[in-house]
């Protein structure tokens, strides 16, 4: 006997529901906000001490942290890998995730990873375990990194992430973004200030090392650079160089990492390619003639730039010549970091220097495997005694989809120098 009508409609409108309600519990549970943690298994490794020399290729762009560790970014990851001197990447040894959030930004101070969100979430991760440090909301990016498969722009120079150290000592991590800019602290992510930043008539700089804020603000007038305390929000000081016509271009210099902790600027106006160097200090900005050009470094206290084909040093505050290397090839400085300028020449000797003194600290040929020397060196960053270089086929295409851009398809070389 089958059921009667009315009872089989009765059974058959259950069962649709039934079926509806898994379909919605799975969907709810693929497409829900969540976030995934994994936690590092192994104990926190020891700092190598590898030769000088090329180290290997990777198909993604690190930070390097703690000189121990190599962090990188994902679509919707951040997560380190380690031994920090091995010549692949390796698997993760500590991985978070965030769905449907992208990630858009990463900067490090210490062991401290701090990640930024396409929804403006901030979350802390301690690099040594890769667990949560805290969670703090920000501003919602008002661009989204241009990053290709290497993921350069999102932990090399991210866009609106700056970090920055105040009077007292304390970190602090500002984000800007959606006509708004906040801070929070660096130890716990308690939000110290936030406030409204009006959008197109106002760009970011950076941070300085003095613990400010630097924006250019074009909304009243000309444009003018824009101090701001980096522990409270409020602006300290509005500045123009002298001569500045309506419009200016306003470029941090020697930095720590990125655009944060910046100890310089360089100012531009339309048809001055060059631009005029500046130091940063308690006052307005002191004008530092040895870092004028757009190709000059800055890297404690040591101007360095290759002039007529020489490596020179200068004195960024006196301008007063230190040291000159007509010996070295033509070529261009590449990057630099604390005690270490790296010039790369162009046959793809990487040539490692002291600023203060021009001594050779190292050279080699910053070219791995079978993989030769016929690229064009890319975007660069170097941390803890490494570097990092970009490989672009030539002739370089921006246009190009990556394997037409990319020398390979493990187009970073990192060295240690």
């Amino acid at each position: 006997m089958g059921f009667p009508k009315g009872r089989r409609r009765i059974v058959l409108v259950v069962a649709a529901l039934l079926v509806t309600a898994a379909v919605a519990a799975t969907v709810y549970r693929v497409l829900a906000p969540a976030e995934v943690s994994t936690v590092a298994q192994a104990a926190y490794p020891a700092a190598p001490q590898p030769p000088v020399g090329v180290v290997g290729r990777l198909p993604a762009a690190p930070l390097i942290v703690d000189g121990r560790l190599r962090v990188y970014a994902a679509h919707r990851q951040v997560y380190a890998d380690r031994p920090v001197d091995f010549r692949h990447r390796t698997t993760p040894y500590w991985s978070y995730r965030r769905w449907p959030a992208e990630l858009v930004g990463v900067v490090v101070s210490g062991t401290t990873v701090v990640s930024r969100w396409s929804d403006g979430r901030l979350v802390a991760l301690d690099a040594r375990t890769g667990a949560v440090a805290w969670r703090a909301d920000g501003p919602r990016p008002a661009e989204q990194p241009s990053a290709r498969r290497t993921g350069a722009a999102i932990v090399w120079s991210p866009p609106g992430l700056y970090l920055t150290r105040v009077a007292d000592g304390r970190g602090v991590v500002v984000a800007t973004g959606s006509g708004e800019a906040r801070a929070v602290a660096l130890g716990d992510g308690r939000e110290l200030w936030r406030t409204d930043l009006v959008g197109a008539c106002r760009t970011d700089v950076g941070t300085t090392a003095t613990g400010q804020l630097v924006g250019v603000d074009a909304c009243a007038g000309p444009a003018t650079v824009e101090f701001r305390d980096a522990a409270t929000g409020a602006v300290t000081g509005r500045w123009r160089p002298p001569g500045a016509g309506d419009e200016l271009a306003v470029t941090p210099v020697g930095c720590r990492t990125g655009r944060s902790e910046c100890p310089a600027l360089r100012t531009a106006g339309p048809g001055d390619a060059a631009g005029r160097g500046w130091l940063l200090g308690s006052g307005d900005p002191l004008a530092a003639p040895a870092l004028d050009g757009r190709d000059v470094e800055l890297v404690g206290d040591q101007a360095v730039t290759v002039a007529d084909g020489v490596l020179v040093g200068r004195s960024a505050r006196t301008g007063e010549e230190l040291w000159r290397r007509p010996d070295l090839g033509p070529g261009r400085v590449i990057a630099v970091q604390t005690g270490r300028v790296h010039l790369l020449t162009d046959a793809r000797a990487l040539i490692t220097v002291d600023p203060a003194t021009g001594a050779e600290r190292s050279r080699f040929s910053l070219t791995v495997g079978q993989d030769g020397t016929g690229y064009a060196p890319g975007a660069a960053y170097a941390a803890d005694g490494y570097l990092v270089v970009e490989r672009l086929r030539e002739p370089v295409d921006p246009d190009a989809d990556d394997q037409g851009y990319f020398f390979t398809s493990e187009p970073l070389v990192l060295a240690a120098t």
